[in-house]
């Protein structure tokens, strides 16, 4: 079972206004790898009472597929109800939060980004911010990462029980089996458009991540890309169903949130960290997007933070 260690970001905070705590990944004494496999059922067992409805922000990934019931949670300050079939995906640093973790039942793979080897990394696109959280899978996939998912679980349950092979081995098969399992969601992550579109985007997005509190300006990553800002909007419009711009705000936004939530840092702090004047501008375009203030959003971020 994983140990959940709580380490808030800042000291001398009230209760009810700290930071969201970040969740170490550690491997099980038993199956000392980069990677574990456990049930809903055990999870609730080896919880602290209470501890599951508190958010808290994980180094890790978290792979889950709901087999019954139904899962309500929230995932970077969005809600979203998890049903029979939905595999859910949660990335290191995304604000997570089991809301109703009781009277359902699935499978859930935990592991470190540094697990999987490069060439998967890259393939399943394991940085992707942007990575869709809930997935359903065509019938004939679901029933694939299924199979994917049981073959790692058996693996994981031979090496923790002390299997025929040596541990350096099962580390070797667990490497590949995750593989199998990961790279079964790549296809969904495609973007969808014209011959050029998934470049120009997959480009377009990776700029964003570099220099989103550098500028929002479409025109400046228009002209570092060498595209013209109709192209970068018309091909981000059909990945992601938003415009360039919206596209740049919306990650602009998350980030304001995440900074929000898990640091101490003033509004005039947070508005330098992402390009702002000072601290109205910022104050002015987080409320207009969101429909609260900073301030506000902290106080409800730390709250669920606070259970």
């Amino acid at each position: 079972m994983v140990v959940k260690n709580r380490q808030p970001n800042g000291s001398g905070s009230r209760a009810g206004s700290a930071p969201i705590p970040e969740v170490r990944f550690h491997a099980p004494s038993s199956a000392p790898a980069g990677v574990e496999v456990l049930t809903l059922a055990t999870l609730r067992a080896g919880a602290c009472a209470g501890s599951l409805a508190v958010s808290h922000r994980p180094d890790f990934h978290h792979l889950l597929v709901l087999d019954s019931g139904v899962l309500p949670l929230m995932v970077d300050f969005a809600s979203y109800r998890l049903l029979p079939g939905e595999w859910l995906w949660v990335r290191p640093g995304q604000v997570h939060r089991w809301d109703e973790l009781y009277g359902a039942e699935g499978v859930l793979v935990l592991f470190e980004a540094g697990f999987p080897d490069p060439a998967t990394s890259a393939a399943a696109r394991l940085d992707d911010p942007f990575g869709p959280t809930v997935r359903r899978p065509a019938e004939a996939d679901g029933v694939a990462a299924r199979r994917a998912l049981d073959h790692l679980d058996h693996e994981f349950r031979s090496l923790r029980d002390g299997g025929p092979l040596p541990p350096e081995t099962h580390l070797a098969v667990l490497r590949h089996l995750l593989a199998a399992l990961l790279l079964r969601f790549t296809p969904l992550d495609e973007p969808q458009g014209g011959c050029d579109s998934p470049d120009t985007y997959l480009r377009f997005r990776a700029a964003v991540e570099r220099d989103f509190a550098r500028t929002r300006r479409v025109e400046d990553y228009a002209r570092e890309l060498g595209y013209a800002p109709r192209t970068l909007s018309r091909a981000t419009l059909a990945a992601s169903g938003v415009g360039a711009k919206e596209f740049i705000d919306r990650r602009v936004v998350l980030e304001a949130q995440r900074l929000l939530a898990h640091s101490d840092h003033s509004a005039s702090r947070i508005a330098g960290l992402l390009g702002f004047r000072d601290a109205a501008n910022f104050g002015k375009f987080f409320q207009q997007r969101t429909g609260t203030s900073p301030l506000a959003f902290r106080g409800a971020a730390r709250g669920g933070a606070a259970g």
